[in-house]
């Protein structure tokens, strides 16, 4: 599309590459289900759809979050006449446009739904000739992850400034001020030892068995192991897991229990007495009991997808009656996953702050659930976790680094609900806000960054002859220079900077709402080696139960299993570690379960209960018309009015009492 003829250079700040192909001068942005709405230039480009106010107010972002929307991104595309019955056409590259358009409905991956009208004065041919190059160009879009080919140009994106970059040094003390930390990007050596030493975790090293990728494909360059296991050692497991994805750890406990990731046993494994020696120091080490938690009773990625659809489909404009609403948000069984997900969260939480112990994540891919749970798990029981750089490191940690498939995920299989759903339990314990998770979300659709464009470490340094550089990140200074002498990397990846460059994509003002003013600060240090169990801790030791014993978790309960590759070992006698969650009120803290629980300090237990977990409106029911009031009144007259409307509404849900508003209606405030 880059050699698309009559393509030119747009007037606005493009990308790298950038051509404008088709616009529609004195186009409308359609808002609510009035005449709301802003005038402008709707512009399709080789890269994205983009709308041009035509009065911004200040300054906009190089990516701006609101008014652009990349090709990979939509979904679907339909044109209508507002004055006939004609029925809506849905546009395709294939698909034969017999009428003037006067309305365009772009509907998004990420739950935007942007509306465009086109007034009769004038605007046909553009109309026509937009709506069409739209169609065209989101059917020859690619995804540069999918591909694995560079862009040349594309290295001038990493180095566009922002719209606020004469004050970087004002905005680099504030940050320095804050204590805000570097983001790590797991990509060199430093950064995981780093980690390592903020853990504490005694026991474990950093090797770089996989720096060439011939163990593990889809694995990082360097992995936590026991410090007794050696590299040549070590090399003996790989075969014996699927996709040779080994136990490796993902998190200490200041406590002393340790949380590790690894894939399903390979079922054609037949290890010999040398192997079984190793695998019994990956999983065991001395470390006390390895307690095996699979995801076998969570939904499968199936699910996960069906209940996405059922989920979008719901959350158009007219797809159900208000009254029906509510029991067709069941029907999706998406909320139904989050507790569940979230509940097993708990369980392996609970257990790692209870008993020193190692637990084991187990799924047959260690590339999808898996991640999920490891930040969940991180999430409720590391404080430095809920600060905004360390959550940003764990999801390039359990996510990136770990190799989740982001392209063949995207718009299949949705991370962020159970997060989102743990800010909202516990305002005051993260550092980052709704709108954070709202700008993570949007952004993985965005192919304008490194972060989500591979699958994997090994397609991420694809085309590039040397070792990437170290990479860690700070929202100041972007890219921290290499020493002399180190060469940089030559990729797409390299050519590209990370997601977390926010200034690239959103304003100050934006940016400002990510941090969370009454968040906890978390800790950033090691732990107090005197003393490293919080208040109110239980013992480490288990009475009974030996080092070398196995157990797999399953609702609260464990339940004795032999060494996977042992044979003719009685079994242990069964153990109950703790009543099931179902005993306990879904950890509810009352008879009831809508209160969050008392946890120990620097562990957070949400309740899993039915009425306590909600949908995130902020996301998923932004295209409706009524989330969309306010956003783009004309003027202020208008904004007035739309003022004057949401205080009458609110009255009238205040007026309904507290049973309204926890019922979860879609066009229920949300809080």
């Amino acid at each position: 599309m880059s050699g698309a003829p009559g393509g030119r250079r747009p007037a606005f700040p493009g990308l790298p590459g950038e051509l404008v192909l088709e616009e529609a001068a004195g186009a409308r942005q359609r808002c609510g289900e009035g005449d709301g709405s802003v005038p402008g230039t709707l512009l399709c480009t080789n890269r994205r759809v983009a709308f041009l106010p035509a009065q911004a107010p200040g300054s906009r972002a190089f990516l701006h979050s609101e008014y652009d929307v990349a090709l990979p991104c939509i979904r679907k595309l339909v044109a209508g006449k507002a004055s006939s019955f004609a029925k809506p056409k849905v546009l395709t590259a294939a698909s034969t446009l017999k009428f003037i358009p006067e309305e365009l409905a772009v509907f998004c991956r990420d739950f935007r739904l942007l509306r465009f009208h086109f007034h009769e004065n004038g605007l046909a041919p553009q109309a026509f000739r937009v709506a069409n190059a739209i169609a065209q160009a989101r059917e020859a879009a690619v995804w540069l992850g999918d591909t694995g080919e560079g862009h040349d140009g594309w290295s001038c994106l990493a180095e566009a400034p922002s719209e606020d970059e004469d004050e970087d040094e004002e905005e680099e003390e504030e940050e320095e001020e804050e204590g805000s930390a570097a983001t790590l990007l797991f990509e060199s050596l430093r950064d995981w030892e780093k980690e390592l030493k903020r853990l504490g975790a005694a026991g474990w090293r950093v090797s770089a068995v996989n720096e060439r990728f011939d163990m593990a494909p889809s694995l990082p360059r360097y992995l936590w192991v026991p410090s007794g296991l050696l590299d040549h050692d070590l090399k003996r497991t790989f075969a014996h897991f699927e996709e040779r994805r080994v136990p490796r750890l993902c998190w200490h406990h200041p406590g002393g229990s340790d949380l590790l990731r690894a894939a399903g046993f390979h079922a054609a494994s037949e290890p010999g007495s040398e192997d079984v020696r190793c695998l019994e120091a990956l999983l065991l080490g001395g470390r006390g009991p390895c307690v095996l938690a699979d995801t076998a009773e969570l939904p499968t990625l199936a699910d996960i997808q069906l209940a996405h659809l059922k989920l979008r489909a719901l959350c158009l404009p007219g797809a159900a009656a208000e009254e029906k609403w509510l029991s067709a948000l069941e029907g999706t069984r998406w909320l139904d996953h989050v507790r569940t997900c979230l509940r097993k969260a708990v369980e392996v939480a609970s257990l790692l702050a209870g008993r020193r112990c190692s637990v084991l994540l187990q799924e047959p891919s260690d590339r999808d659930l898996n991640c999920l749970l490891a930040s969940l798990v991180q999430l409720l029981g590391d404080p430095h976790a809920r600060t905004l750089p360390g959550f940003q490191s764990l999801v390039q940690r359990e996510w990136v680094a770990a190799g989740h498939p982001f392209p063949r995920r995207l718009g299949l299989l949705r991370r962020d609900s159970p997060r989102e759903e743990l800010v909202r339990q516990f305002p005051a314990a993260f550092g980052f806000t709704e709108a954070y998770l709202l700008a993570l979300h949007d952004s993985s659709f965005a192919p304008y960054f490194s972060t989500f464009l591979f699958s994997c470490q090994r397609q991420r340094g694809r085309g590039s002859p040397h070792r990437p550089r170290s990479q860690t990140y700070t929202p100041v200074n972007g890219w921290r220079d290499p020493p002399p002498g180190v060469p940089r990397a030559g990729s797409v990846a390299g050519r590209l900077p990370a997601v977390w460059d926010w200034g690239l994509r959103y304003s100050r003002q934006q940016r400002a709402r990510f941090r969370n003013p009454v968040g906890a600060a978390g800790s950033t240090g090691p732990p107090d080696a005197a003393d490293p169990r919080p208040p109110g801790r239980p013992a480490d030791a288990w009475p009974g139960l030996g080092a070398g014993n196995v157990f797999v978790l399953t609702k609260g309960t464990l339940s004795p299993q032999p060494f996977p590759w042992r044979s003719g070992r009685p079994p242990p006698r069964l153990s109950r570690w703790a009543p099931s969650l179902e005993s306990l009120g879904e950890r509810g803290g009352s008879p009831g379960g809508n209160r969050p629980p008392t946890s120990p300090p620097g562990l957070l237990l949400p309740c899993a209960a039915g009425p306590s977990v909600r949908l995130w409106r902020r996301c998923y029911l932004r295209g409706l018309p009524e989330a969309q009031r306010g956003r783009f009144a004309p003027s202020p007259a208008g904004l007035a009015e739309e003022l004057t409307l949401l205080q009458d509404r609110l009255s009238a849900w205040q007026a309904a009492g507290p049973r309204a508003e926890a019922a979860g209606s879609p066009l229920a405030p949300s809080r």
